[in-house]
């Protein structure tokens, strides 16, 4: 499928790692320029070595998305680099582990302003530029925003959030031709869960458990691979998907049509 998307300008958060690293990659891939945002400056210049090398640009921005100041600069140097914004994909954010009872007010609102704030945020000083481009935002959710789970509650709310966030900005701005889409993975081989605080055996018992819970992933032999939700995310963006909007997409080898735990 040819996704066109040759002189398009896309702005990926999250972009050091993970489910936005490969997508930053797949959009160059595609023919897009792409402005690479984390707070891992010389993983970012890894990746921006790797996308020139496809012919494509690649800007290089250093930022902490949580700081409004810092998203501002990101997205100014974008327009001023090339002009023009046509896709965001807000790729950063967090998980912890936390229940009613052991969440505290610093883990919820740490979590709400990574996985919430920024999100919201960065949808709403890209619109104007997007409006131009009659662009497309994808934002990176997780089955956990559909389904719920215990033993993670501030993460399943804010991912239910960016949810809402998402239909509700896909109805405000489809007048404006603007697209906006959740992608909603399940577990997916990055460096999330040990950056949750998972040690090395916690980690494989719970990859282990994984085929359990994914019907798909014994079908299959695998669990997902950042590129599986990689793909969905820049067929989004693409102008192939442009009678697309308010949707939050499962890329979770069925985990979120099971009771599995």
């Amino acid at each position: 499928m040819e996704l066109h998307l040759e002189g398009k300008v896309a702005l990926v958060t999250g972009a050091s790692s993970g489910i936005g690293r490969a997508t930053a990659r797949l959009l160059a891939e595609e023919g897009a320029d792409v402005a690479v945002v984390a707070r891992n400056e010389s993983r970012l210049r890894e990746l921006a070595h790797q996308i020139e090398t496809l012919g494509q640009k690649c800007l290089v921005l250093s930022a902490d998305v949580t700081e409004p100041e810092q998203c501002d600069r990101v997205v100014e140097r974008t327009v001023s680099e090339w002009g023009r914004l046509d896709i965001l994909v807000n790729a950063a954010g967090i998980l912890e582990t936390g229940t009613i009872e052991s969440t505290t007010l610093e883990d919820w609102d740490r979590m709400m302003r990574i996985n919430v704030r920024a999100v919201f945020y960065l949808m709403h000083i890209c619109v104007p530029h997007l409006v131009k481009t009659k662009g497309a935002i994808i934002n990176v959710s997780s089955v956990n925003g559909i389904r719920s789970f215990p033993g993670v509650l501030a993460y399943n709310v804010s991912k239910s959030a960016v949810d809402q966030l998402t239909r509700c900005a896909a109805l405000e701005l489809a007048e404006k031709g603007v697209r906006v889409n959740s992608v909603n993975p399940g577990v997916t081989i990055t460096e999330l869960h040990r950056r949750a605080g998972m040690d090395e055996e916690t980690y494989r018992k719970f990859i282990d458990r994984s085929y359990e819970t994914h019907p798909i992933a014994r079908g299959l032999g695998r669990l997902a691979q950042p590129e599986d939700v990689a793909r969905l995310i820049v067929f989004l963006a693409s102008p192939d998907s442009e009678w697309i909007t308010g949707v939050n997409y499962l890329v979770d080898g069925g985990r979120g049509q099971t009771c599995f735990r």
